[in-house]
């Protein structure tokens, strides 16, 4: 496990810091802004401004960390209705992650009190104070998501893993399926991805998914809910590719298989699938 001081800040185009994951070769945020991506991936799609009107909110942070989103999440709802009253969970890996985040001061930019919050987070891992209950579960999610209260959902779920083909383990129909039961009914899950499989996976597990506007590439992001009201439709090209076999999903049947089961076990369904190739897809769209 890295040291908090071998993860160095990398700058981002709106002025904040990401680190770099060398365990899954990709960076934690997109290089157009790490704390713009925070707001527009899951902020705005969640509607957490018009939510933070409600007196009380249940929020599922998966994959915590540096803690952009919970913080950029906190501060728009207090921000709204500063006596709503927040229940947090939120689930990371590696606790070097938030711990070089403090390191680094990435986190002081935040007005009061939610510097102290993520330091809290970090050295107690968990939090109660009149408007906030929150805690930090540390370990691999698939476990860590089995220590949430049976009957405990949320109405703003925030899913960030990295990305599918090098962190497969979280996007898989069951884990998936696990996260949706921690959904309530009008709830909405939010995630950067687009990808065929996570849509299947999430259609699997009884949501309606829908896109959401691409920030800092070209691809769109994934809005899901049981309830489809005003979630933005997918294009007729989204809907098609949900048809390929790119949109086999990721498959982990006791939520423990190590990353290459995974996938090799993906790519053998998909060998064997008469649906229609990505490639052949991709030509009719004429995708590059």
């Amino acid at each position: 496990m890295p040291e908090p001081n071998l993860l160095i800040p990398q700058l981002t185009d709106d002025g904040s810091f990401t680190f770099f994951s060398a365990e899954f070769g990709e960076t934690f945020h997109s290089q157009s802004g790490a704390i713009q991506e925070a707001e527009a991936k899951f902020v705005q799609p969640l509607q957490l401004k018009q939510q933070a009107e409600k007196p009380k909110l249940q929020l599922l942070d998966i994959c915590y960390g540096l803690g952009y989103n919970t913080a950029t999440a906190l501060k728009t709802i207090w921000q709204i209705n500063p006596h709503c009253q927040v229940e947090l969970f939120a689930l990371e890996l590696d606790a070097t992650v938030p711990a070089a985040a403090l390191a680094h001061n990435l986190t002081d930019n935040w007005l009061e009190p939610i510097p102290q919050i993520l330091s809290q987070m970090v050295s107690d891992r968990q939090i109660q104070t009149h408007n906030l209950k929150a805690s930090l579960l540390i370990g691999d999610a698939r476990t860590t998501i089995q220590q949430l209260p049976n009957n405990w959902q949320a109405d703003a779920i925030f899913l960030d893993p990295f990305s599918p083909p090098n962190c497969p383990q979280l996007w898989t129909v069951e884990f998936l399926g696990e996260v949706a039961k921690h959904l309530k009914p009008e709830g909405k899950l939010a995630t950067y991805s687009c990808s065929a499989a996570v849509r299947t996976a999430l259609l699997a597990a009884g949501l309606t998914i829908g896109a959401t506007t691409p920030v800092g590439r070209k691809s769109p992001g994934t809005i899901a809910s049981f309830n489809p009201t005003d979630l933005p439709p997918l294009s007729q090209q989204e809907k098609e590719h949900l048809q390929t076999r790119a949109a086999i999903p990721y498959r982990d049947p006791n939520l423990s298989d190590r990353a290459n089961i995974i996938l090799h076990r993906r790519h053998l369904e998909q060998q064997a699938s008469s649906l229609e190739s990505t490639s052949h897809w991709k030509k009719r769209w004429i995708i590059a």
